[in-house]
């Protein structure tokens, strides 16, 4: 049985990718987007198996008719994918809280929005699989990204809790942790007004980015289909090969730390003798 996809940010990157990774072998798909134009092509190309739907998911009442409209004209909902959001760069004394705020109504409440406005569907049914894109910036901090960080940290944190709580209506949560990729997004962020302070770390992350060798979103559309066909996904899973091997230091480093300081964290607990 062909699958019914509810898709965010479908105009271009993963989310372009899976929308046509899905429509491609037969499944239909509501795509999501903030100029209806960009999906002309789908539709064009997919007809009746393409959704097209004007939304911004940092509107509540949109993100609902949407999700609506969607579960109507297919009669059901079975893979949500948040993958709407974008990039903040810039260091924690240079971004303002103004900048934190637009990108979390982005990257945490647009997706919250469209988990709460499905899951009375996905209940409903007693079935479904909600995808949220994270990545690897949801699982290790870097500079000049703190913000980012931030927004990603919130949405695993949410999406963990979220897990364990449809677990028994048979409803699946996967967060996808990709690592980079030639989606275009670096074009798309925001980037704070650079202090000279924070040159340096400016100069090494451009050094860096010279070195990293690119996914192709393309093979992201592939892989997120397999994922959606799993009987049993998992919570977490990576997007290209470079993220295990740099995040099982950071982990181990973490379990290092808090054992290295296992004795300060007895005196917080135990009552100190008079």
């Amino acid at each position: 049985m062909s699958k019914v996809w509810f898709v965010t940010g479908s105009s271009r990157g993963f989310g372009r990718s899976f929308v046509e990774a899905a429509l491609t072998r037969g499944d239909r798909v509501a795509a999501t987007a903030r100029n209806l134009q960009s999906l002309d092509d789908l539709v064009t190309a997919y007809g009746d198996l393409v959704l097209a739907l004007d939304m911004d998911v940092t509107d509540t009442a949109a993100v609902r008719e949407s999700v609506t409209r969607a579960k109507e004209h297919f009669g059901r909902l079975d893979v949500i994918v948040n993958n709407a959001g974008y990039a903040l760069f810039g260091a924690v004394e240079e971004v303002t809280e103004q900048h934190l705020r637009t990108l979390m109504e982005t990257n945490l409440f647009g997706p919250l929005r469209v988990v709460q406005a499905a899951l009375p569907h996905l209940r409903e049914q007693g079935s479904g699989h909600i995808i949220q894109i994270s990545s690897t910036a949801g699982v290790a901090a870097f500079p000049l990204g703190g913000g980012y960080c931030a927004s990603k940290w919130a949405l695993e944190g949410l999406s963990e809790s979220l897990a364990q709580e449809v677990a028994g209506f048979d409803i699946k949560v996967t967060i996808v942790e990709p690592g980079s990729y030639a989606t275009g997004a670096p074009t798309i962020a925001v980037k704070a007004s650079p202090s000279p302070h924070y040159d340096a770390a400016r100069q090494a992350q451009a050094a860096y980015a010279q070195t990293i060798d690119f996914g192709d979103p393309t093979a992201a559309g592939q892989a997120i289909l397999k994922l959606a066909d799993l009987p049993d996904p998992p919570l977490r899973v990576f997007f290209g090969t470079q993220n295990l091997s740099m995040l099982q230091q950071v982990y181990a480093d973490r379990l290092k730390t808090w054992a290295d300081w296992l004795d300060l964290s007895a005196q917080a607990h135990a009552t100190p003798a008079l």
